[in-house]
């Protein structure tokens, strides 16, 4: 199951990880290493391309699988981890009460139902950027992060079908306060994934961070 497990562990890090320089955190780096550097290196190391949706299928993307086996799909832990109330769980991990805040529209809600499990890098971005080299597994991997609580955000069905699969330069969360936090995930989880950006979607991130504190970000690589 996540837990918070995850959040305790990346604050310890940050507390003993030593700051990178963007030629360091990707030159020396690998999968499994954890790096930290300032969002606007973090930004600045990664590479622009253009990107090509050319073959992308949600289906080469499965997803809410449960890679535990403990009865709870990907949905599911990520529901458990992120209620502000705690929702009832039964043997079948069907959840009832509880209540969650989607940060993006700045909302709580008291039905699971109301809310969607988003990619935060949705999956046809992911292909754009990478992926599509990927093998299925790794797609698998990359659909059910549980590893990184950045990845996957609950967040009310109304907003995350707004965002479909946009990147920064077209769709920006309606709450205006987690727009720093929302630009500084983004390119965290690029980072942790090795994916790349275009040119517009560097621009926009650019703009958004001219307006946030540098804040320094870590993330272990996935890939």
């Amino acid at each position: 199951m996540r837990s918070t497990t995850a959040r305790t562990a990346a604050a310890a890090l940050s507390v003993l990880a030593v700051l990178l320089t963007p030629a360091t955190a990707t030159a020396a780096s690998s999968p499994g290493d954890t790096i930290a550097l300032p969002v606007r290196d973090a930004l600045a190391a990664l590479p622009v391309q253009t990107e090509s949706r050319t073959g992308y299928e949600r289906t080469k993307f499965r997803h809410w699988t449960d890679a535990d086996r403990d009865g709870c799909s990907t949905r599911n832990e990520v529901l458990l981890d992120e209620a502000v109330t705690a929702p009832e769980q039964d043997a079948s991990c069907r959840l009832t009460g509880g209540s969650w805040y989607s940060p993006y529209d700045d909302t709580y809600f008291t039905a699971a139902r109301a809310l969607d499990i988003d990619h935060l890098v949705p999956l046809a971005e992911a292909w754009d950027s990478g992926a599509s080299t990927w093998t299925a597994k790794e797609r698998e991997r990359y659909a059910n992060d549980l590893d990184d609580p950045r990845a996957l955000i609950a967040v009310s069905a109304t907003s995350n079908r707004s965002k479909a699969d946009q990147d920064p330069a077209t769709w920006t969360p309606p709450a205006g306060g987690y727009r720093c936090t929302y630009a500084t995930d983004w390119i965290t989880i690029k980072t942790r994934w090795n994916l790349t950006i275009d040119q517009t979607e560097q621009t926009a991130l650019t703009d958004i961070l001219d307006g946030c504190p540098n804040t320094p970000v870590q993330v272990t690589l996935a890939r």
